[in-house]
């Protein structure tokens, strides 16, 4: 018995090693990735900062070529006509064509310079992308080994008897926490955080373009970091919306989806028109069966949006006493139902999403004639 103990206590102490060996990992990885955003920012605005001395170093370029060729044309003139000109007349024809050439071999040269030096970051940016990749993809498999050594899953063991289903059991459980929480990172960092970092980098070129190209120029280069910082905005609502709606649990099915549906609208400047009716009688519902409603409407919506480039679209909801009817119709591009459009992630996740609540899912469709979604969901 006591040997038992004795072993336990061992078992215990190498694990308790073994996480802090990964832990330690872990917030190196981390660190890697963290430092090398940074990085990527300094290297981004550096770049950006290059481009613009290119640019401005191509049209001082171009102006001393203009200015190189009057010159020599002058020394020209001078030559064939020296007669008619000073000894001082002529010296100061040649020493100014010669400082112009002097003047634009230095302006190439810092020009190849400049390139070069734009290549490089180039190059530096998208090896950086790629550590940060990889440091992002590390930590979240880390993540999950220290999730499933350290959980405790004595109540799940529980309710499985067979040991292989409980360690089965643990890791579908986590990797779908880990796979939500990376899901989650990479549209935060994909669409605010770095709608948000380049936000930062065009406000850092507001105040150089406006000592240097003046007060037009840099009005336009705040109405495009208006329209960044409003779409960065409209990603953390969406980013929102998909965790969970607020406005659900506080006003119910029916506001949620009208506010949903103004907001999609106000993002996308009214086009497409969306309309919606409320058929029935408005009243609440079960918390998971409003979430369920309203993730099939967003889900046909996001579908009708980008995948069939409709220029209106109506979504009508009625709510009887013994089931609940959405139809979502748009007058976009259509397909054709027994092609591959069946294997879209969406349209499967829609499928799975109705069967958990007993429901029925009809999607009519032609190539060119639109789509109408049918979603009938029993309430008894």
């Amino acid at each position: 018995m006591s040997r038992k103990v004795i072993n336990s206590k061992q078992l215990d102490m190498i694990i308790e090693q073994m996480v802090n060996a990964v832990e330690a990992s872990k917030d190196e990885i981390f660190e890697i990735g963290e430092n090398s955003r940074k990085e990527f920012e300094s290297l981004g605005r550096e770049l950006n900062e290059v481009k613009l001395e290119v640019t401005q170093q191509i049209q001082k370029q171009d102006m001393l070529e203009g200015q190189v060729r009057k010159a020599r044309n002058r020394l020209s003139e001078v030559s064939r006509q020296f007669k008619n000109y000073t000894e001082e007349q002529i010296r100061q024809a040649y020493d100014h064509a010669h400082e112009l050439q002097l003047e634009l071999h230095t302006t190439s040269q810092k020009e190849m310079q400049l390139r070069n030096r734009r290549n490089e970051i180039e190059r530096r940016l998208l090896n950086l992308e790629e550590t940060i990749s990889k440091a992002d993809r590390l930590v979240s498999q880390v993540s999950v080994v220290l999730n499933y050594v350290t959980s405790d899953l004595q109540h799940v063991g529980q309710m499985i008897a067979d040991a292989s289903e409980k360690r089965e059991f643990g890791f579908k459980i986590m990797e779908a926490q880990e796979e939500e929480r990376r899901r989650l990172s990479r549209e935060i960092h994909d669409g605010p955080a770095q709608m948000l970092a380049n936000v930062m980098m065009r406000s850092d070129l507001i105040d150089r373009t406006y000592r240097e190209r003046g007060p037009g120029e840099a009005l336009s280069e705040i109405r495009a970091l208006k329209v960044m910082v409003r779409s960065a905005l409209y990603e953390v609502r969406r980013i929102i919306y998909d965790l969970r709606p607020m406005a659900l649990d506080d006003l119910g099915l029916v506001p949620t989806l009208k506010k949903y549906i103004s907001t999609i609208e106000d993002y996308h400047k009214g086009y497409p028109r969306i309309e919606f009716f409320n058929l029935g009688v408005e009243h609440r519902l079960s918390a998971n069966l409003e979430v369920a409603v309203f993730r099939l409407v967003q889900e046909s919506l996001t579908n009708a949006i980008k995948h069939a480039q409709a220029s209106s679209i109506q979504v009508k909801l009625e709510i009887k006493p013994t089931h609940i009817t959405v139809i979502v119709k748009d007058d976009g591009v259509g397909f054709d139902t027994t092609e591959k459009k069946e294997k879209s992630f969406g349209l499967i996740g829609m499928r799975e999403r109705v069967q958990l609540i007993s429901g029925e899912l009809e999607i009519q469709s032609q190539p060119d004639k639109g789509t109408t979604v049918f979603i009938k969901i029993p309430l008894s």
